[in-house]
């Protein structure tokens, strides 16, 4: 058995085209436009790809983006000003602060001041605590990315078990909050488990977010299960060229996929899926601020 590659780029497709439908019509409708800033602090290489990537992602879905950037050595009070600043500018729909923040400024704080209806990335506690306990907010992007995924294999989560590898903020809770509210019976294992392979072979759904290269073997996997590789990891690749890297996931691919019923590849699985969901729930926060009707993209194949 080869598992079906569930292709994120694919997805991501889907949920840009019927994002950008909607923001035409809304736009038509009320004369404005769903408005994205991304703060940047500082000039790290990979957040220039991401923030760049974004901005790009929001004009070609309609959307007006804003992109904000301060020095590396600007201070915690003038972030938590430019953040005031955004929270209530009535351009600004969604804010995000992009991370990891240099490390004199205090990230948790900086998150908190955002406001909760435009905290589109999921993290304010207030967002977390709404979703842990089953109500409507706005759910961090990764997690509810692999749920839109899922949910094109999944017309009933009931009785499935469900097994999340890595117990981060930003990917482990949320996802196993999200599969426990789907009625999964969800299983969290992290570096201190001692039994995962065990845990892992019980798992209909598998989700993994470790961050250790090729973690997951093929013997783990439950036969025909469903696996969702969160894992970016770069790792020396001599055979294309001396100094040469390439990504691959927390998931052993080749040999999980003879296994599996379907699963993610790394590269071009959960990410793509990650910035569409981000312009996603800024087009949420936009209708919820203005009133407007909500449909839920996400919660559709």
């Amino acid at each position: 058995m080869t598992a079906e590659l569930i292709d994120g780029k694919v997805h991501a497709a889907a949920v840009r085209a019927k994002m950008r439908d909607r923001v035409a019509v809304l736009t038509a409708q009320c004369g404005q436009a769903p408005g994205l800033a991304v703060v940047l602090v500082g000039e790290d290489p990979a957040s220039e790809v991401y923030v760049r990537s974004k901005g790009k992602q929001a004009a070609g879905a309609g959307m007006k983006s804003f992109e904000y950037r301060l020095p590396a050595h600007a201070t915690q009070e003038e972030l938590l000003d430019l953040i005031e600043r955004l929270n209530t500018d009535p351009q600004v729909h969604g804010i995000l602060v992009q991370l990891p923040l240099p490390g004199h400024l205090e990230s948790r704080h900086v998150i908190n001041t955002i406001s909760p209806a435009k905290d589109v990335d999921g993290f304010h506690i207030s967002n977390v605590g709404m979703v842990g306990t089953g109500q409507d907010a706005i759910v961090p992007c990764t997690p509810l990315g692999c749920m839109m995924m899922l949910r094109h294999y999944y017309d009933d989560f009931r009785g499935r078990t469900a097994l999340v590898i890595g117990h981060s903020n930003v990917v482990g809770k949320p996802m196993a909050r999200l599969l426990l509210n789907a009625d999964c019976t969800v299983i969290i294992a992290h570096k201190s488990s001692t039994n995962i392979p065990e845990l892992a072979r019980l798992a209909d759904i598998l989700v993994v977010a470790a961050g250790v290269p090729g973690l997951v073997k093929a013997d783990w996997i439950k036969p025909g299960a469903t696996v969702i590789d969160v894992g970016i990891n770069r790792i020396a690749a001599p055979e294309i060229g001396e100094g040469k890297h390439r990504l691959v996931g927390d998931v052993d691919f080749e040999n999980v996929r003879d296994v599996a019923g379907a699963i993610t590849p790394v590269p071009g699985g959960v990410g793509p899926m990650t910035i569409a969901c981000l312009l996603a729930n800024t087009l949420s926060a936009f209708c919820h601020q203005l009133h407007l009707p909500d449909e839920e993209l996400l919660l559709e194949d």
